[in-house]
Formats: structure tokens, sequence, C-alpha cells
């Protein structure tokens, strides 16, 4: 079977391409694969890789959030244009060579962004912003994190829909889906780009989008690093120039009444005013105590925001409400490399307040009787929105997305999201979260409030995010990759992350 896809080679021109036949990839031991690949690209491109005696080679090989992540690559490849991503694809495949690719590198599990012997294809120089003539979309380079095109941005009193915390990178966020606070009205980051560029497993080019290879366009859209590397992203732009935002605190006493102000917000967080937050309660290892905080963001200026009104009225700590412009809010909002080893378990339930607090209840006694002694605990339970509204999008703009989420109901993703200061407690930490978050998933299913969504930028090595989706976008999803990627290089060469089973 032969399919016609639209390359850009130079000027868009249209081949054929064997779904079922062709170069196959040579096997070959990890080694022999890498060195292989390493050896070419430091001929063409001599400084731009890094072996382990190279002066920047331990900076960039830790350049990760998690300390789990810190890997030990045969070389590191740091391409500055797309054509040279397009040769390194070439070599690669050719080599045979295993390979992870890193965008900002804030995925959080080992194998995600980096590679034991074999090539890491680090994108941190392809950092191309270029705002639109008419402002309303911007092209950003996979080498930029949320805080660059926010900045961007700024010069044109212009705001888009892209990561909460400003270290988070552009390209992972936008291929798995994309939380932000304006979902609500405006749909996941996924939902705003409107092309992709696109290096294939053999090198060749493409645009991606409504027009041109439209199936790639919807499987870019939540299906993750299956398919390509992504050069280029051209995002929509929104004329935002001002949010009112609120920062509040609360006891341990009140957090019952913050987990019912979580599900009345999502329950009513409807269009007409975009605004959402991350919301989470945090353990004090030191104090033993624990303290709920509302970061909450709303479009415009109204101060307090009132759509944050039910959190207003529990007593708090310390409530600030300010307005200020998008990259004044995002750039004090931080989550540095290296400062945990760091791991995430959640699921998905409807905004159940009674429900919720039990769970909350159950994972506060889990902390302090379970895992309170470990060497540089943080522990936090997270309350992610999913308003129903935020899904709209998808369903209405002729595109859709692959989680295909109807937009029916509202729901919560509660997350176990925990971090440590020690190798040797992994497996304890893992067991310890995996279990608790399986069984009340278990006894939510039970009680008819579970969802089987599974997002993947909260979520651990262990749970399985296309076993979320429905099974017919799986099949979809897997059609497409055998067109696009025939030879399997993102799926045999390209391992880590979240893959599509063969």
């Amino acid at each position: 079977m032969f399919l016609s896809i639209t390359f850009l080679l130079g000027s868009l021109v249209t081949v054929s391409v064997a779904s079922d036949c062709g170069p196959q990839l040579p096997i070959v031991p990890l080694d022999q694969g890498a060195a292989c690949a390493c050896v070419q690209l430091a001929t063409a491109y001599g400084d731009a890789v890094l072996y382990q005696n190279s002066t920047n080679y331990m900076a960039e090989s830790i350049n990760n959030w998690d300390k789990r992540c810190n890997l030990e690559p045969k070389c590191i490849f740091m391409p500055t244009e797309a054509e040279q991503v397009s040769k390194a694809l070439s070599v690669l495949s050719s080599c045979g060579a295993q390979f992870a690719i890193r965008g900002g590198g804030h995925m959080n599990f080992p194998g995600s962004n980096n590679i034991d012997g074999g090539v890491l294809l680090a994108l941190n120089n392809l950092t191309h912003l270029e705002v639109s003539s008419d402002n309303t979309t911007i092209e950003v380079g996979p080498g930029n994190r949320w805080v660059d095109v926010y900045t961007e941005l700024d010069k044109y009193d212009r705001y888009a829909i892209g990561g909460r915390l400003k270290t988070i990178g552009v390209p992972g966020l936008s291929l798995i889906g994309g939380w932000h606070y304006l979902n609500n009205k405006y749909g996941w980051a996924m939902d705003n780009v409107v092309s992709y560029d696109v290096v294939l497993g053999n090198g060749s080019q493409l645009v991606a989008d409504v027009t041109s290879n439209p199936d790639l366009f919807w499987a870019l859209k939540g299906g993750a690093a299956n398919f390509g590397v992504v050069t280029k992203f051209t995002l929509k732009t929104f004329p935002i120039s001002q949010l009112s935002t609120t920062i509040q605190s609360f006891n341990e006493s009140d957090l019952p009444e913050f987990i019912d102000a979580t599900c009345d917000l999502v329950e009513n967080d409807f269009p007409d005013i975009a605004a959402g937050g991350v919301i989470s309660v945090s353990y004090n290892q030191t104090t033993d105590t624990f303290t709920g905080q509302l970061l909450g963001v709303q479009e415009g200026t109204e101060s307090p925001p009132s759509r944050f009104a039910n959190y207003s009225a529990i007593p708090s700590i310390s409530a600030m409400n300010n307005v200020v412009r998008p990259v004044q809010w995002h750039a004090n909002l931080d989550t540095p490399n290296q400062m945990f080893r760091v791991q995430d378990f959640h699921h998905t339930i409807k905004a159940d307040k009674a429900q919720l607090r039990t769970i909350f209840a159950a994972w506060q006694e889990a902390v302090r009787k379970g895992i309170s002694d470990v060497e540089g605990l943080y522990a936090t339970f997270v309350m992610n929105i999913m308003p129903k509204s935020a899904n709209t999008v998808a369903k209405t703009n002729g595109v859709g997305n692959v989680w295909g989420m109807d937009d029916d109901e509202s729901y919560i993703l509660w997350q176990f999201s925990t971090a440590w200061a020690n190798k040797a407690d992994d497996l304890r930490m893992t067991n310890w979260a995996h279990n608790l978050v399986e069984y009340w998933h278990q006894d939510n299913q039970v009680k008819g409030l579970a969802h089987d969504f599974i997002y993947a930028g909260d979520t651990s090595e262990y749970q399985d995010i296309f076993a979320s989706f429905p099974l017919e976008n799986v099949q979809r999803l897997k059609e497409i990759r055998s067109v696009y990627d025939p030879m399997g290089v993102f799926s045999r060469l390209n391992w880590g992350g979240y893959k599509l089973s063969i």
C-alpha cells in the first residue's frame, strides 16, 4: 500500500512512501550503533557533538528536571537548525543507533529524555521565535521554554496557551496535550498548534497542518514522540495583556473546604471567563504539617478574580491578589532542574467532594505513616481541573485531538507528586505511590466516579496513557505511524517516553 505525503524538501513537493515495504533498520548492538552515529555526526558538525571528555558534556547530560533522568549517552548532538536534525535522523537510522530526544527536559522518568550509551539529540539550540505580521501566530523552535514564548509575545501584548511554569519546554507539553490556566476557554495547548514542521525517521522534512498531512497533524495533538522530531511549532496567539492573579494558602484544618472549592470551581468554570489554577496540598516534613495552595489566574483585570471566590471565602494563612502582565506571572514560577528525584501518579475522577476528601485523607495518613522518614521528602497532592468546556474546542474545531474526550462532564485529575533525595529510596517511593493511587482508582471505579483518562504530563512510566484513549484513536495512531515511520525509527531506536505499542 502506498500513501501520498507532502514533504518539505527545499520546496513543497509530493512523493510516495511505502507503508509496508522499503528500507529496514540495521540491528546492531547499542554501542556499535552509537559509535557509528557519533563519528558521522562529529565529522559533519564538529563541536556540536559532545563526548564524555567534552567541556560541556556533564552539564548537558544532566540538563533535565528529574535527577532520575541523569544518564550517560555515548555522545550528545546539539543541532542549530532543522537541516541538521534531518541529517541526524538519517545518520541515526542508517547506523541503527538508539537515541533519546530532549526538548525542555521536564518529563520525569528515566529514558524519557536521556539514554545510557546511546545518542542524545538535544534541541536546546533550536530557539527560533517569530511573530506573524498580523500577530495572530508565533513560530517557536523546540529549544524554547514557555517563558521564552511569553517574553516574546509580551512585546506585542499577546499571549499563548502553554506551560503554567516557566521552565517547562515547548515541545513536550505541546505534543502530549498541555495544561494551562485558561484551558476552559481556549482548549489545551495542542489545540492551539496550527502547524508543525517535522523531521521523519528517514530524515525527510514535512509540514503538517489542516491541509498538508492532516492525519499527522491530528496525531501530533497528544500522540507524543511517535512520529518524528518537530523542529517548529506555529501557535495561535491571543490579545491578552493582563492577568488577574491570586495566591492563597490554607491551614491543614481548612483543607476539606479547600477540596470542596476545587470541585465547585471545575463544575462552574464556564468559558465566559477564562480562568484556572495550580491547586495543591504540600507536606512539610520538618513541621509534619500540610498546607493548601492556590495559584489562580483569570483573564482580564477584575481583582480579586471572581472565579476563585469560593477559595477566598475560606480563612487563609495568606492571600495576595495582583493584576500583572502574563510574562510577569510566569517569570516567578520556577521548577528548578536537579533539585529532586521526582515521580508522579494520577487518575481522573468526577468532581465528587466526599470521595476527593476521602482520597486526600488516605494520602495524608499514608504520607505520615508510610514515608515521612524518607530523606528529602517533598510530597504533594495535586488537583488539576478539567472543565468540560476545555474539551469543547477540539470537538468543534474540525480537527480534534487524540484524547477523544467528550465535553459533557467535568473532571479532576488527582495526583500524587512525590520527590525525594536518594536513589536508594526509588523502589520504596514507587511502590508506595503506585499501590495507593491504584487502590483508590479501583474504589472510584466501583462507585462509578472514575474516568480512564491518563495525562502524560502528570504520570509515571508505570501508567499507559494510550490505554486511556479511545481504542479507535489508538488504532488510527498506529496506522498513521506505519505511514510516516515505516521503518520504526521512533519505536525501536527512540524507545523512551510514551510509546505506542508495536
